[in-house]
């Protein structure tokens, strides 16, 4: 894979990036699990690929400046579902309990 290909998958994660983070201020959570999955894909290919390229500093500034994008977008996207998944995490928990008291009161009955 040359430079610009990466390059070009660090301009992809960071489109992606993007629209997760509007997916996830509209609480559009089908539609971020969805790019996730995308984004995920896209961050494996840089993992096999990215691979020390002697860069110019145009393409390194574009590089960090993509890093830096994605970063901050994925910062944002963490802030909006951590509250979320939090809440899930509760509710889950609650019917779980409710789940073990009902077994241990209708066990009690029978």
């Amino acid at each position: 894979m040359t430079q610009q290909q990466i390059l070009s998958i660090y301009q992809d994660v960071a489109e992606i990036t993007s629209k997760m983070l509007a997916a996830a201020r509209n609480s559009d959570w089908d539609t971020l699990v969805s790019l996730e999955k995308n984004c995920a894909m896209q961050v494996g290919a840089l993992k096999k690929n990215d691979r020390i390229f002697r860069l110019s500093e145009d393409e390194r500034q574009q590089k960090i400046g993509l890093i830096k994008k994605i970063l901050a977008d994925d910062q944002e996207i963490r802030s909006l579902t951590e509250p979320r998944l939090a809440h899930l995490s509760s509710l889950l928990n609650s019917a779980g309990n409710e789940r073990k008291l009902s077994k241990a009161y209708n066990a009690n009955t029978g």
